[in-house]
């Protein structure tokens, strides 16, 4: 599909500098651009490639001053990460075939019902008193429990699996593999030295604008419910415990797990491999960093951890100055001692006559 750069600017309602009938039939990083590709450039490190790609067409911030002459057409917008990813999902909803209707072989059990622009894929099942809401797209090999409810515009993909009474907002998008609803991690520990299972007899509740990552794993509630919020987006590969709370428009990236009950707040930025422990709350717009361990309770908003255990950022960072220096340190201490241990071996030798301290240091 081909696009003039004049039409792109239209869409985005973009300032064009350059030439607006440009021809446009591809996407690529402005640093591996070549003629008929659409690249932006919105973080500044990347300024460099912008005066020697080979892209017909750049997005750029409506600020954006050049120190050099460039070759290609300009689109100014207010945010060039935000227009380009604009760009793409106009392209993908353009590109992209529309699902609709039930292929066979696929099941759907007593009492539930479907609205309509439904797409049910091949062996894709739902099971009793389910109410799946408008064009909702089920892909193969979903598995829908009973009494679940799904709201409308969601895509469930290849693979998911929603269990028992769970609930699933509007406009969710839920990648391959993702469990919805499997049994908390819940044993009793008993006196022979054995655990007793613990029934999980909660669910799930996913609010609406919700996107979930291939293979997450988001475990049903002891009792009441496991919630994420409205506009969280959750990566691949992450392990969401029973009775957990995840906060508005909080986003959490690849191989994060967060243990039972702990609620986090709206608008936080957890990294990938982060843990948190159970039964804490994290203030709204805590930022975690990558592979840190939160240990306890954050009640400041806006606090940003690293490490672990995790403590605030600025500390982090003094902490590791200070422990890059230990050889040193190590040494320092070490050449201490040897001079302690002169200094007493000559006095015990020569009794009456000590070593002046500035010769020790």
């Amino acid at each position: 599909m081909e696009f003039s750069a004049g039409q792109i600017a239209a869409l985005l309602q973009g300032e064009l500098q350059g030439d607006s009938q440009l021809k446009i039939n591809n996407v690529a990083k402005i640093e591996e651009g070549n003629p008929g590709c659409i690249s932006f450039l919105a973080n500044p490190k990347y300024e460099p490639f912008i005066y020697t790609t080979q892209s017909s067409v750049v997005l750029v911030s409506k600020s954006f001053e050049a120190k050099q002459p460039i070759s290609a057409t300009l689109i100014r917008v207010e945010d060039p990460y935000t227009g380009f990813t604009s760009l793409l999902e106009e392209y993908s909803r353009l590109t992209t075939p529309v699902k609709l209707g039930v292929e066979e072989p696929s099941f759907i059990g007593a009492g539930s019902s479907t609205g309509e622009g439904i797409y049910r894929g091949a062996f894709s099942y739902i099971g009793q008193n389910c109410t799946i809401g408008k064009n909702v797209k089920i892909y193969p090999q979903v598995f829908i429990g009973d009494n679940v409810t799904i709201g409308d515009h969601t895509v469930l993909h290849p693979g998911v699996k929603v269990l028992k009474g769970c609930q699933i907002g509007s406009h969710c998008n839920i990648a391959a593999g993702t469990v919805i609803g499997s049994d908390g991690f819940g044993f009793a520990p008993q006196a022979d030295g054995t655990y007793k299972n613990i029934p999980q007899l909660g669910n799930v509740i996913i609010e609406d604008h919700v996107d979930i990552g291939a293979n997450t794993t988001i475990d049903r509630a002891t009792m009441g419910s496991t919630i994420i919020r409205k506009g969280v987006k959750l990566d691949n590969l992450i392990q969401i415990a029973h009775n957990v709370e995840v906060g508005a428009n909080t986003v959490i990236a690849s191989q994060a797990g967060v243990s039972g009950s702990t609620k986090i707040g709206e608008n936080c930025v957890i990294g990938g491999q982060v843990g948190v422990v159970g039964h804490i709350k994290m203030a709204n717009r805590t930022s975690v960093g990558a592979q840190s361990g939160v240990s306890k309770e954050v009640k400041k908003e806006g606090t940003i951890l690293f490490g672990s255990p995790a403590i605030e950022y600025g500390n982090q960072m003094k902490s590791i100055i200070v422990f890059k220096q230990l050889p040193e340190l190590l040494r320092k201490v070490q050449d201490l001692e040897r001079a302690f241990g002169e200094k007493v071996k000559n006095e015990s030798s020569n009794p009456g006559k000590s070593t002046p301290e500035s010769a020790i240091l």
